[in-house]
């Protein structure tokens, strides 16, 4: 995957973050569908005049200049391994956090096709799932840095919107303002950085937003699949299942709010933003790996196991295969990834301890 990103970054989606880095550097629009596609061409990139433009907010400038500092290939090259790391450093803390148990880490949580998917392609869901587990590890005993954690969920903020509604309500609930005073911090410093290099980065990106023809495009979710079928040019169809997730989330928090554990019911609720995300794809996946794990410790019998591992292969498969992600072959995976996860969590209450697979341990 390293080679393939690195000999090739203009056949990936990595380019776009390398061209949106090469404008910042040089006080530029990173978001200039004619001057980023001029740099996307000098990578290798072949479209039909068409450019691939980094969609992500102004805040998340500040991780991708880096990469215009360097040639395009060197720049992929270590795009890949940042997400690699991310990757690797989210698992070793979801092990720790589960108590190290067999002392093994599962194979699952490397090979989950999204999280394979997301580094061949060069997206930045990986970033955002290491922003999620390090608030999930440092929210009780390290506010502050659980705060600054929650800018790298930003990058992609709408696949958490009931996630971050119990996340505000939470802090609220539980004082916990070091956190949110902490994440506000991180937002409005990379914010004003990469305003100080371009003024007007946020105009920019704006224009950007209501120039880019997303609404033309499918997305393979239930939000876009609930637009399309019912009346295409309605944009805030999309928003109907985040909305109703949102509610759904807070009532489900509420309920909870004396005995809420973020491994565990965090992990319900991560599944069902990424289900009601407005937009998402495959690759944003990753971001569920955290919830997966708690069902494969919760697993009762190898099927269950072998069904997760079956249907991570299958987009493993998929992507191989050549099959992009506007695919409607996609629309299964937020719903089976869901009901997995319920499946075995109700198979775990009615099963000794015991019994599981997986037993946690020291």
């Amino acid at each position: 995957m390293l080679l393939l990103t690195g000999n090739q970054p203009g056949h990936h989606d990595v380019v776009s973050f390398w061209a949106a880095g090469r404008q910042i550097d040089h006080h530029a629009n990173p978001y200039d569908g004619a001057a980023i596609l001029k740099t996307e061409r000098s990578a290798g990139f072949s479209d039909s005049g068409v450019a691939l433009i980094m969609r992500n907010p102004p805040s998340a400038l500040l991780l991708v200049m880096p990469l215009g500092l360097l040639g395009s290939r060197i720049g992929s090259l270590l795009w890949s391994l940042m997400l690699l790391g991310a990757l690797g450093i989210s698992i070793q803390m979801l092990w720790v956090m589960h108590g190290r148990p067999n002392n093994k880490v599962p194979l699952f949580a490397y090979s989950f096709g999204p999280a394979l998917t997301c580094i061949l392609s060069g997206q930045t869901a990986l970033f955002a799932l290491a922003g999620l587990v390090l608030f999930l590890r440092l929210h009780e005993r390290r506010q502050v840095f659980a705060g600054l954690a929650l800018w790298l969920c930003a990058l992609k903020p709408h696949l958490f919107l009931p996630f971050g509604a119990v996340v505000l309500l939470w802090i609220f609930a539980s004082r916990s303002y070091r956190i949110l005073a902490a994440a506000i911090l991180a937002l409005i410093s990379s914010s004003l950085f990469a305003s100080y290099l371009d003024p007007s980065v946020w105009t920019q990106y704006f224009q950007m937003a209501r120039s880019s023809g997303i609404e033309h495009e499918f997305i393979p979710c239930l939000g876009v699949g609930l637009r399309f079928a019912i009346r295409p040019q309605a944009m805030w169809l999309e928003y109907v299942p985040a909305a109703a997730g949102c509610v759904w989330a807070i009532y489900f928090y509420w309920r909870r709010r004396d005995s809420w554990d973020w491994m565990e019911d965090g992990a319900v609720l991560m599944l069902v933003s990424i289900l009601v995300a407005p937009y998402e794809w495959p690759t944003d996946q990753a971001l569920l790996i955290p919830a997966l794990l708690v069902g494969v410790y919760r697993a009762t019998s190898w099927t269950q196991l072998g069904t997760l591992a079956l249907a991570s292969a299958m987009v493993e498969f998929a992507t191989l295969a050549g099959i992009g992600m506007h695919s409607l072959l996609y629309l299964w995976t937020s719903p089976c990834w869901l009901a997995w996860y319920l499946y075995v969590s109700a198979k775990a209450k009615a099963t000794k301890p015991s019994e599981r697979i997986v037993q946690n341990g020291n």
